[in-house]
């Protein structure tokens, strides 16, 4: 394929598409990033070969013009020496000088347009470039984050973080058999402390309870 066919089917495609088709859109990605960027290396080369083909061109148109020119002298001088021969050749030479200024000319219109053309060109694969390297970066973000994402679901529908607490299940329930087996060991079973605390509050309740029947005795005399 042609460096100018190859440029068109670039600058022409619809990079949306072309990653809706790809099974892979970040290789898809990189690979057109790739391509443009060496298409765009060999355009700017060929737009440097026409630059300087053009630049040649007006060299000799304008080597030509001199030689015109020239021609021109030497027939006036010929004529003015009486030999109208040598005019004769001299304009001969002339005109043969401006048939190919003509020629060049046109080569130099093509030229100009096949500049601005390529200008042209490269600035739409710039800016196709730049769109395909900052979907690039998006594509990436979203893989990273999508292959997080998919590799936390596998974790958790793989059943092992099920088994891991239902382990701490089990875990607890073994605390919970030695907490109550050693809280049946206290039961009926009184320290010195307590024996102190219960007669502490026998006491509290006898005196609310003395203090209550004193204040319903009062009620019923008065």
């Amino acid at each position: 394929m042609g460096i100018f066919s190859r440029f068109a089917d670039i600058v022409n495609a619809n990079i949306n598409s072309l990653l809706d088709k790809a099974e892979d859109p970040e290789k898809m990605v990189r690979l057109i990033i790739q391509e443009m960027e060496d298409t765009l290396v060999e355009v700017r080369s060929s737009s440097a070969r026409t630059l300087a083909d053009k630049k040649d061109v007006v060299r000799r148109i304008d080597r030509l013009k001199a030689e015109t020119a020239d021609w021109q002298s030497k027939a006036e001088l010929a004529l003015f020496k009486d030999r109208e021969d040598l005019a004769r050749q001299a304009l001969s030479e002339r005109q043969r000088c401006e048939e190919n200024v003509a020629m060049l000319d046109h080569d130099l219109e093509s030229l100009d347009e096949q500049v601005n053309r390529l200008k042209d060109e490269i600035g739409q694969l710039q800016t196709k470039l730049e769109d395909a390297k900052a979907r690039q970066k998006t594509i990436l973000m979203r893989g990273k984050t999508a292959s997080s994402r998919l590799n936390v679901k596998t974790k958790l529908n793989s059943g092992k973080i099920n088994d891991a607490l239902s382990r701490f299940e089990q875990y607890e329930r073994k605390i919970d058999n030695l907490e109550a087996e050693v809280e049946s060991y206290d039961l009926g079973n009184k320290s010195l402390a307590d024996e102190f605390a219960e007669l502490e509050s026998s006491d509290k309740v006898n005196s609310e309870l003395e203090a209550l029947k004193a204040k319903m005795k009062k009620a019923k005399k008065d």
